[in-house]
């Protein structure tokens, strides 16, 4: 009897554990458009909460918002299919493309400048050439040579020329930026925003993008090309979620995990733009630096953003499986959003979260 009574309780356990299981949601994601959550109370919001967010956005100038949670679009307002220049955004979609060539060994990040016959007008310097791939991506070259598509503020920042060793300063340079778009074409022997549409935007059923919406910066100080591109809310809401399951779209891979894990990790303290923390062109957050995130809100180590000038942003929080995606019509002169009001804004989203 007492044989009986254990087996019981052991198929009844097992029961338990396999409906635990068939419960259990697959992770979410949209198919060829989003779905939209039926109330935000369904995922954890609180639909006056963000009734309050949306009223302050208003006073800003925000042109749009699309808050991904789950998988799902929990709220969106303003003109989420209107393609804006992405400014600096470009530079965490070259990042993760960079993920298969280095799986592949196409490209080793570990060589360096010269071994890649790298140069630039006036030429570099020796000390210049020992700058590697992956110092490149971390911006941290010491090659501070003047570049394409920098703001009057990137240069006020900027260091002498030749006061740093390679590998040894963190400053947010457009040269290395734009030497690893030059690098990845080279590579690839693919253009920026081909590779962006194949690889990237098709996968995971951008609804807007093709490779028509990029175009590359040329000019006099620099042979090395930037590569701004335009694109709409709700696709970088997709590229978000990309990052935020690690690479994987559905069943398919479409960055290596390992390759999105190190990318998004803290590698630099970025102090010197008044902010926390720098990876592989992602801002990423770190508890106990200086400088928060963004100001106004408290935002959880391992997250991290893909920012444009201006007010844009792709901000992901995997703490809270939760994806903010903010723009600014940046084609109206003068338009912008400064950090301090989208870490407002940041704060009143979080805020609304019940569930944290």
């Amino acid at each position: 009897m007492s044989f009986l009574r254990i087996n019981h309780s052991i198929i009844i356990s097992i029961f338990i554990l396999l409906l635990a299981a068939s419960c259990k949601q697959s992770p979410e994601y949209p198919g060829e458009t989003w779905n939209f959550a039926d109330r935000p109370e369904d995922f954890g919001f609180s639909s006056e909460g963000l009734n309050e967010a949306r009223e302050y956005s208003a006073t800003i100038n925000t042109a749009a918002v699309v808050i991904v949670r789950n998988g799902v679009i929990v709220d969106e307002w303003g003109e989420v299919e209107e393609k804006y220049n992405t400014h600096s955004i470009r530079k965490s979609f070259l990042s993760a493309m960079y993920g298969n060539y280095v799986k592949e060994g196409l490209i080793d990040i570990d060589i360096t400048l010269e071994e890649m016959g790298i140069d630039d007008r006036e030429g570099l310097s020796d000390e210049e050439m020992k700058a590697t791939i992956r110092d490149c991506l971390k911006s941290r070259s010491g090659v501070y040579h003047p570049a394409l598509y920098e703001t009057q503020g990137m240069r006020d920042l900027k260091p002498e020329r030749h006061s740093m060793r390679a590998g040894t300063h963190w400053y947010y340079n457009n040269w290395d930026f734009n030497v690893a778009g030059t690098i990845f074409m080279e590579k690839t022997g693919k253009g920026v925003f081909q590779a962006l549409e194949e690889e990237i935007a098709k996968p995971i059923q951008m609804e807007h993008f093709t490779a028509d919406d990029g175009w590359y910066v040329t000019g006099d100080e620099s042979v090395h090309e930037a590569y701004p591109f335009r694109i709409t809310a709700r696709d970088l809401a997709r590229f978000g979620l990309l990052m935020l399951r690690e690479g994987k779209w559905k069943d398919e891979v479409i960055v290596p995990a390992n390759w999105v894990r190190e990318s998004v990790r803290y590698h630099s303290d970025a102090t010197l733009y008044g902010r926390d923390g720098y990876s592989y062109m992602w801002w990423v957050a770190r508890d106990y630096n200086k400088y928060p995130h963004l100001p106004n809100v408290n935002i959880p180590e391992g997250s991290y953003s893909a920012r444009g000038a201006r007010g844009h942003y792709v901000l992901i929080i995997p703490d809270y499986d939760l994806i903010i995606v903010h723009r600014v019509n940046t084609d109206i002169s003068g338009n912008s959003v400064s950090s301090t009001e989208f870490g407002e804004l940041t704060n009143m989203i979080l805020e609304s979260l019940l569930e944290m």
